[in-house]
């Protein structure tokens, strides 16, 4: 297997990134998302919410789960584990994903009690993200990060050799019970340090299958028949992330809800995707995205196709008669290489049609959150990986105070009513009506403005099964689904 996502770490309690991907082949966490499913389902235990305000999760282990140092996998490793995570708070780290926990109880060897502090439903979400992959104790201290370069989990693989940013070697956990059906007996996953290296590998066989890394270009390139591609295949997947535009309310325009509703009125995802993605992302019409319960195209319901005309018309209401000068910032080096093109293609739409004059400024991540943190963009852009695949997830972020764009976006019905009521209730389909709801509140504020949801790609030879249900509802690779097939 090859990827361009390196690990940044192999202590879960230091990961809130791409690392996910190797966690979850080597740890368990008490629940997971098989493919296919919207839900969590139970990995390492069975779990279920005690109480009708959705307050207390009880947790009951499988018998007989074992470390790979052959250690039990115990109640009061599953309590030391999740612990250790707020202990350490490492900056980078999940700890956040913990703010409804309370405290965590153990009855006997089997079970786990989380008391939270509020109602909160999605947290059997939360356990079930790879940043909850449950340690052995005795290998991860309570207070301070591992960072002797081995594993201990229980995981379907064990971390049999592994090279930091090059290469690692999953070979098959003798001891795993839990609920992957491996389908080979190991892998070994190379970190590459850009697609056009990935690419070059893939077809000269020096690897047999890829995931994170590829460009636009080269989906496109690999998904085309010539000799060159002779023996591979290119399998496609919904994707749950997702692009959208953030505005900055001190902006003295961007301030403005009348400029914003003109951007929204202006912007033209069909022709955003088709010239950046090359149609391997869609437009998107909501901050919750397709595949997810609760999406809507309320966006495009509010506003139809693009219209200059009305745009302008909305403008002229609020007494603007002259172009608006807005600044937008990107990051240049996290979410993809098409990134550049999907910002000048903004611009010329924006620019093209004579309502505004947009300045651009691309930087490296670390910089560009530096000064989007400072307000010094008009509007900026953002992507979104989400942490689990209900609903909440890709509202409550965004939202309140203290938001992911350190930008505050007071909203008080979306934060103190409707999410609190949608986390009362551990029936996710039956919170349909609170996000609906929050979303028009979205629309009717354009203080974010959705873009594009994007697709999934493995690339791998012919010779390889299971592709299409290698990745999970959080878009992190199931190694173990990966078989060569048999040729009769």
């Amino acid at each position: 297997m090859g990827t361009t996502s390196s690990p940044t770490t192999l202590d879960p309690a230091a990961s809130w990134d791409s690392s996910w991907e190797l966690f979850r082949n080597v740890f368990q966490t008490l629940l997971s998302f098989p493919t296919g499913s919207t839900t969590p389902q139970p990995d390492a235990a069975d779990c279920r919410f005690t109480d009708g305000a959705s307050k207390v999760y009880q947790c009951d282990l499988r018998d007989g789960l074992k470390f790979s140092s052959g250690a039990p996998l115990d109640a009061a490793a599953v309590k030391h584990s999740i612990e250790r995570i707020r202990t350490i708070d490492a900056e980078g780290g999940p700890s956040g994903l913990l703010g409804a926990l309370d405290k965590v109880e153990t009855s006997g060897d089997k079970t786990v009690v989380f008391r939270l502090k509020e109602s909160d439903a999605t947290f059997p979400f939360v356990l079930a993200t790879p940043a909850m992959s449950i340690v052995e104790p005795a290998s991860y201290p309570a207070d301070k990060l591992r960072e002797d370069g081995k594993v201990v989990g229980s995981g379907p693989y064990t971390l049999a050799k592994y090279s930091d940013g090059v290469e690692a070697e999953l070979a098959k956990n003798p001891t795993y019970k839990g609920y992957a059906d491996r389908k080979n007996t190991g892998v070994v996953v190379r970190y590459f340090g850009d697609s056009d290296a990935l690419v070059a590998a893939l077809k000269n066989k020096e690897i047999d299958a890829t995931y994170r890394g590829l460009t636009a270009e080269e989906v496109v390139d690999l998904s085309e028949k010539k000799p060159e591609n002779e023996g591979l295949q290119v399998v496609e997947t919904t994707g749950a992330n997702i692009h959208y535009l953030v505005f900055n309310p001190e902006d003295p325009m961007a301030g403005k809800p009348a400029v914003r509703r003109a951007v929204a009125q202006v912007i033209d995802r069909g022709a955003l995707v088709a010239k950046a993605y090359r149609g391997t992302a869609e437009p998107l019409y909501s901050m919750v995205p397709k595949g997810i319960a609760g999406h809507t195209t309320k966006f495009f319901d509010q506003y139809g196709d693009p219209d200059v005309a009305k745009a302008k018309a909305m403008l002229r209401k609020d007494g603007i008669d002259k172009p608006v000068k807005l600044t937008i910032g990107y990051t240049t080096d996290r979410y993809g290489s098409s990134t550049a093109d999907e910002y000048a293609e903004i611009k010329r739409q924006l620019e093209g049609s004579g309502l505004f004059e947009v300045t651009l400024v691309g930087k490296p991540w670390k910089e560009f959150q530096a000064a989007y943190q400072k307000g010094e963009y008009s509007v900026f852009g953002r992507g979104w990986f989400p942490d689990f695949p209900d609903p909440d997830n890709f509202i409550a972020p965004f939202v309140g105070k203290d938001n992911v764009h350190a930008a505050p976006y007071e909203q008080p019905e979306i934060t103190d009513r409707l999410l609190p009521e949608s986390r009362r209730k551990s029936d996710r389909a039956a919170v349909t009506d609170q996000f609906d709801r929050a979303q028009q509140i979205l629309v009717e504020d354009v203080r974010l403005l959705p873009l594009w949801q994007g697709k999934l790609y493995v690339a791998a030879s012919e010779e390889i099964g299971g592709g299409e249900r290698a990745l999970d509802p959080q878009t992190v690779m199931q190694l173990w689904v990966l078989h060569r097939k048999t040729s009769w």
